[in-house]
């Protein structure tokens, strides 16, 4: 999934606080032990007419990182006879990992690196972005009803610029009295996914019956988030809203999901702090402004949406859309100046329809994002 965002720049995460000394879309409510920050979604449509729109909780003002996961949307259940439903055309990523997962429907995954992919529910679509990928995602035709999240978690510093590859895995399911969970990344519960990551991190969709108390036991380097699916759900004493995210910081060695007079599905994402400055931009994390300026000028050289710079192997060559056949063939062994192969963004099957052009950059210098403390806070310390 690509951020649609037409000005992804205007989301300014180094803002100043409302009067009350909070950003916007923020809440702090009283759980049982801690302090639980809640973050209210954001709609963003994915474009056209028909478009589904998703709930975005993470990136936000109030917190950008909950771990290394520094992107979050939630979809659907969507009625794709009404929205037409997912059809993102081939787009970059760089310097991060793309997480889908699926409640309901199935999705088609086509990437830069040569893999085509069925998404299905219970299943993780893991693709590294590396140096550079391209991808597109459609829902299937079979698909009446779409309903899933996606997630994006930054590559630390030293594995920034691996070969882009994808991994997929069905989750190991591990149920107890009154709940059930999918575990799609890291450990939880007794049960660890095979799914390998470069950071430190934990994913899992949780289902409880009606009057069910969870209690699940966490590594204290973790900080945690929690996203009520399609439900209201307790979340270690706060009541999360659906489509919201709580968020408990480090320091906690055991949460608690409780569910009222109805069953609730909700997906758990964890991971130790990152401690590392990203500067995130449409599809790119980078360490700089002018990291995401290089970036973006390479893919739409590639694609053939501008003209080639000098330091391009494009350069003297007049390319209108992706490149491809004998000019691929003749510059395939290539490199950029800094040694990133050519084209960084790979190339694709034919017949598929164009590529998205991204959007315009800011006018001021991009800076990288400025997290909250991630320790979690006690309740007594706010009543001391």
């Amino acid at each position: 999934m690509t951020n649609l965002d037409p000005n992804p720049e205007l989301v300014d995460f180094n803002a100043p606080a409302n009067a009350e000394g909070l950003a916007t879309g923020f809440e702090e409510k009283l759980g049982t032990d801690y302090i639980v920050e809640v973050l209210e979604p954001r709609a963003v449509p994915l474009g056209g007419p028909r478009a589904m729109t998703v709930q975005r909780t993470i990136p936000q003002r109030a917190r950008s990182l909950i771990g290394a996961w520094c992107f979050l949307d939630y979809f659907g259940p969507d009625d794709v006879t009404t929205s037409g439903g997912m059809h993102v055309p081939r787009h970059p990523h760089t310097g991060l990992a793309t997480v889908s997962w699926l409640f309901q429907g199935r999705v088609d995954h086509i990437d830069s690196a040569g893999n085509w992919a069925l998404v299905r529910p219970g299943e993780v679509n893991l693709m590294n972005a590396g140096y550079g990928i391209t991808h597109s995602e459609d829902s299937t035709d079979d698909t009446s009803v779409l309903h899933g999240v996606q997630l994006w978690y930054a590559f630390p510093k030293q594995h920034r610029f691996g070969e882009p590859h994808l991994d997929q895995h069905r989750a190991q399911v591990v149920r107890g009295d009154g709940w059930e969970a999918k575990v799609a990344i890291g450990s939880l519960l007794g049960v660890t996914s095979p799914v390998k990551t470069y950071s430190p991190l934990s994913a899992a969709e949780i289902s409880l019956e009606p009057h069910t108390t969870l209690e699940i036991d966490v590594p204290a380097e973790y900080e945690h988030g929690l996203l009520a699916v399609d439900c209201t759900a307790d979340f270690c004493g706060a009541t999360i809203e659906q489509d919201h995210l709580g968020y408990l910081g480090t320091g906690v060695t055991r949460l608690q999901v409780r569910s009222a007079d109805s069953p609730i599905r909700v997906m758990l994402i964890g991971g130790e702090p990152l401690n590392e400055d990203i500067v995130m931009w449409w599809n790119f994390v980078g360490r700089s402004h002018e990291e995401i300026e290089l970036w973006r000028q390479r893919y739409q050289q590639e694609m053939g949406f501008d003209a080639a710079s000098q330091s391009s192997p494009l350069r003297g060559r007049t390319i209108t859309e992706p490149i491809s056949g004998p000019l691929l063939d003749e510059l395939v062994s290539t490199t950029y100046a800094d040694d990133t192969s050519f084209p960084q963004f790979g190339q694709f099957p034919p017949d598929q329809p164009a590529p998205l052009p991204a959007p315009g950059l800011p006018t001021v210098a991009m800076k990288p994002r400025q997290n909250p403390p991630t320790v979690a806070r006690r309740k007594n310390e706010e009543d001391a």
